[in-house]
């Protein structure tokens, strides 16, 4: 699924009409119905995207296909995929969490930390979800220019320099 990313997940129904309610991950949440028709991640289903209103914690939106609060249920936590190419390139300093996902990441020194499991948003700055050898539980490294000097999406590596004690 290299060529599609994901760009919002269905939170479930939102009345009784068959809208659902839209968790969009884009910057601009409006955007996601921008990008044409969009995908259930196992490619199953394609959906167009028309949004009716914004709402707590998302958007309403209709579905096509989707007519009924119980057809809306269903699709509860189903994430969304759009086609890569229509995806708006980025500044040389941001990224598509999908594709930081699996890369490498390597210390200053050059010691192999872990892979990158998942992109974290808490509210106060993405955090890379690191797992490695030697790691119990996964590690959160934040992901600013002080932690992560370097990404290297063409090589597949970070560089990072974590807190002092972070991977001990």
């Amino acid at each position: 699924m290299d060529d599609r990313v994901c760009v919002g997940a269905i939170a479930g129904a939102f009345g009784v009409k068959g809208e659902v309610r839209l968790k969009s991950f884009c910057a601009i949440p409006e955007d996601i119905a921008s990008y044409g028709d969009l995908y259930s991640e196992d490619g199953s289903r394609v959906f167009a995207v028309q949004i009716t209103r914004p709402v707590t914690n998302g958007l309403a939106v209709r579905l096509t296909g989707i007519s009924t609060k119980e057809q809306a249920d269903a699709l509860k936590g189903v994430r969304l995929m759009a086609e890569r190419a229509r995806m708006p390139d980025l500044p040389e300093d941001e990224f598509y969490h999908a594709d930081l996902i699996g890369l490498e990441v390597r210390d200053t020194g050059g010691t192999l930390l872990g892979k990158v499991r998942a992109v974290q948003e808490f509210g106060a700055g993405d955090m890379l979800e690191i797992h490695g050898p030697g790691l119990k539980t996964t590690v959160l490294v934040p992901f600013t220019r002080e932690a992560v000097p370097t990404v290297d999406i063409a090589s597949g590596r970070i560089v990072a320099d974590p807190p002092e004690g972070l991977f001990e």
